[in-house]
């Protein structure tokens, strides 16, 4: 068994603004798995968040060749990539997703029916408004759901007025899609219920709420959420099994992104924790190729939200196969990952 990659730009259609960054471009890392004449295939992207550049992606990859060329198959070497310490998150998903599809392959099978879910049902995915102005956000409403979209995520956090103003805004130019409010973190908590106060005085109703807080309290999640009209999730607090149990009881749903967790595998053993914790799962991703995004709508079928707009944000997507440019997700039910190179 052996590896390779290659290194591609992505450039964004419109630059993203949220409340810690702004982002214009990201390079990605397409990993390549060969193996009895199998090719698996998985992406991973630079993010400065979680302190990643192509450097420290490609080094990391080149010191686990060894273990490759040493596992006799894609299960041996799955088994192993999860025993290593010290490989980031990004690389492990990349790695574990190239993976999926080089077993999906061997079977004749889709991912999903891998990761549980053998009949695949087409979902809808949140489209992302970046932080931006009122009359921005509306217009951009008014054309995603006239392209078909029903769910929008708002990002949010830089200044509550606005935040509060864009809602409205949004809710006034789409007023029958599902909104979801993300400040990363961006808020207090006092702050946060204020917002949600002042949102629920203008008629506003919102499908979630988003890790409005700083990750690492989770009693002031619990405080949120004995004050929150929507169901409150937790992304950057959110990272692991134990994480998942930590949080039962303290807000209603986790957001699961492979980039953060390691791949499909850790991905299934988080959301088996959530459902055991009673948490609700929310699927998210970073900007990204159809390839980068593809294994997480393979698992959407576990899901109450689907956050998987990353490929919809480029200016030029690499590969296709998963859909989503009218709002909802598609695979073509074809073995492996399902995606193609354009």
């Amino acid at each position: 068994m052996r590896i390779d990659w290659e290194t591609y730009g992505l450039e964004l259609g419109t630059p993203l603004r949220i409340s810690r960054s702004v982002m214009a471009r990201r390079d990605a890392v397409r990993v390549v798995v060969e193996h009895d004449g199998h090719r698996g295939h998985g992406e991973v992207v630079t993010s400065v968040f979680y302190q990643l550049d192509v450097q420290a992606i490609t080094s990391r990859l080149e010191r686990l060749r060894p273990l490759f060329a040493t596992a006799d198959s894609p299960a041996a070497a799955l088994d192993a990539l999860h025993a290593e310490v010290d490989v980031p998150a990004g690389v492990r998903a990349a790695l574990d997703t190239a993976l999926h599809d080089l077993l999906a392959l061997q079977h004749g099978t889709p991912v999903h029916a891998l990761a549980g879910t053998v009949e695949w049902q087409d979902i809808p995915t949140a489209y992302t408004i970046g932080i931006t102005t009122p009359e921005d956000a509306a217009a951009q409403a008014a054309a995603l759901t006239g392209r078909g979209f029903s769910v929008l995520k708002m990002k949010a956090g830089a200044d509550a007025d606005r935040d509060v103003a864009v809602v409205v805004a949004v809710r006034g130019a789409a007023p029958d899609a599902r909104l979801i409010l993300d400040s990363n973190g961006g808020w207090s908590p006092d702050e946060t219920v204020r917002v949600l106060d002042r949102l629920g005085a203008a008629g506003v109703v919102l499908d979630a709420v988003e890790q409005p807080i700083p990750p690492g309290d989770p009693n002031a999640l619990a405080w949120i959420r004995a004050r929150c009209p929507a169901p409150l999730v937790a992304d950057e607090d959110a990272a692991t099994v134990a994480d998942v149990r930590t949080l039962a009881g303290v807000v209603d749903g986790v957001n699961v992104k492979l980039a953060k967790c390691g791949g499909l595998k850790p991905a299934l053993e988080i959301v088996s924790a959530a459902r055991d914790g009673g948490l609700d799962v929310m699927l998210g991703c970073l900007v990204a190729s159809s390839l980068g995004i593809a294994p997480a709508v393979h698992l959407s079928g576990h899901a109450r939200w689907a956050d998987l707009d990353g490929h919809l944000l480029l200016a030029h997507d690499p590969w296709s196969g998963i859909g989503g440019e009218d709002g909802t997700l598609r695979l073509s039910g074809v073995p492996g990952l399902g995606v193609v190179r354009r």
